[in-house]
């Protein structure tokens, strides 16, 4: 009999081309996912991969079993949909993770219509990263994560999940006030750095989250692709944290619209070019659905038909309310 855990296994290799890059989408290390795949191949009694290059390719037998598995996972998430189809009433625990300016901006509205509805339900949350929240996501430790995708860095998602994209955002440059590139329409990425230090305009480092995280990447990889290397000197967790840096004059940093409504008084943003965006996407195992979980869903996009978008304004708000 087969491991549903290695067919998913082999299914991922034949998708991503890769032991390697199967691994990391999995959430698994290298040597974990090879393991599981020679494991594979001494109950399938057949060679399932055979090396090319320096990587590995489906053998004829490994194509052929790969397309059952491609079936066996589909049918065991039907399955399970349709087991969690039988009982319609939405209560108990609800595991939820999410990146902290969807957390902050989109749930608390969300969580109050969906307790008002059901109260016999018990939400929670946690706050982190796609990086730190998709692996308890994956061992079902969460029901539901709220997770960020970047352009230049599109998140990569594990088989066996579902996605809602939630909300497509712009990122903007965020700059101290008096800032001279602050009377501009927008920031070509290309000439941040025309002494080639890594610093922004003026000489100011970059604040952004901590390394590894999908915001840090994504700001490595937007500036690298147009030929800059950013000297990335402030690592914070949070955003707001990162533009009380920026209103100082310490810092810039690349700030998506959910992200400046907390913005202190003065700061500037200005779109960049190319354009960056941010999506926002609900994200759960497909295994393991329940109607709270779709309840949930389906109170995060009603909340966001309800409020809209952030705003276009290029800098932040006075909260004394005066010019």
């Amino acid at each position: 009999m087969f491991s549903i855990e290695r067919l998913r296994a082999l299914a991922a290799v034949r998708t991503h081309g890769s032991i390697a890059h199967a691994a990391r989408v999995l959430h698994v290390t290298p040597s974990g996912m090879s393991q599981q795949l020679t494991k594979l191949e001494r109950e399938a009694g057949q060679r399932l991969l055979e090396p090319a290059g320096r990587t590995v390719r489906l053998t004829h037998a490994g194509r052929v079993l790969a397309g059952h598995a491609d079936r066996v996972l589909a049918q065991i998430s039907e399955a399970q949909s349709d087991l969690a189809a039988l009982d319609s009433q939405i209560l108990g625990p609800l595991r939820l993770g999410g990146v902290g300016s969807a957390v902050r901006t989109l749930l608390p509205g969300a969580l109050s219509a969906l307790l008002t509805a059901h109260p016999r339900l018990t939400p929670t949350v946690r706050d982190g990263e796609v990086v730190s929240l998709l692996p308890p996501l994956l061992r079902g430790e969460l029901d539901l994560v709220l997770a960020e995708s970047w352009s230049s860095r599109p998140v990569a998602l594990p088989a066996g999940v579902r996605t809602v994209e939630l909300l497509d955002e712009r990122v903007c440059l965020a700059l101290p006030p008096g800032h001279p590139f602050g009377d501009r329409d927008a920031v070509d990425l290309a000439r941040l750095s025309d002494s080639g230090s890594g610093t922004a305009p003026g000489g100011l480092p970059w604040a952004s989250c901590p390394e590894g995280t999908e915001p840090y990447e994504a700001i490595l990889q937007a500036l690298r692709s147009r030929g800059v290397e950013p000297d990335i000197r402030y690592t914070l967790a949070e955003i707001p944290s990162q533009l009380e840096l920026v209103a100082s004059g310490l810092a810039v940093a690349l700030v998506p619209d959910l992200g400046r409504r907390t913005a202190p008084e003065g700061v500037r943003f200005l779109p960049t070019v190319p354009p960056l965006r941010r999506t926002i996407k609900a994200v759960w195992r497909a295994d393991a659905e329940t109607p709270a979980i779709r309840a949930c869903v389906t109170a995060l996009t009603d909340r966001i038909d309800r409020t809209g978008a952030p705003d276009d304004r290029t800098t932040a708000p006075n909260p004394r309310g005066t010019t």
